[in-house]
């Protein structure tokens, strides 16, 4: 019985150690694919941004984002067929876009 519960214990330590390597290698994943994740939404130190995500930061219609670009006040990119846009660009199209309101019942539209 003793023989049986010392071969126990060690094959319980054995798989704690085997967890805790996968869990290590886990988390190395992990941080690897954050990395890679941050760098390919940059462009130049630039972050991107999606048609999806300017729509839910804008609270705007792809449609609406789409005549901003045909219109040429709204810069993007496409790499790969994606539309994306650089922060910095989105930026400069809100702080040209949105001027103070003059009154108070006053309601300013985007291009």
């Amino acid at each position: 019985m003793e023989m049986e519960e010392k071969g126990f214990r060690e094959f319980e330590e054995l798989i704690k150690i085997f967890i805790d390597r996968l869990m290590d290698r886990l988390d190395m994943l992990g941080e690897k694919i954050d990395r890679l994740t941050k760098r390919q939404n940059c462009l130049n130190g630039d972050e991107l941004l999606d048609t999806q995500d300017l729509c839910l930061l804008l609270k705007a219609s792809k449609r609406s984002l789409q005549r901003y670009r045909r219109n040429g006040v709204l810069p993007f990119h496409t790499i790969e067929g994606k539309v994306y846009y650089k922060s910095s660009d989105i930026h400069e199209f809100i702080r040209k876009s949105f001027q103070p309101a003059k009154g108070n019942n006053s309601k300013n539209e985007m291009p």
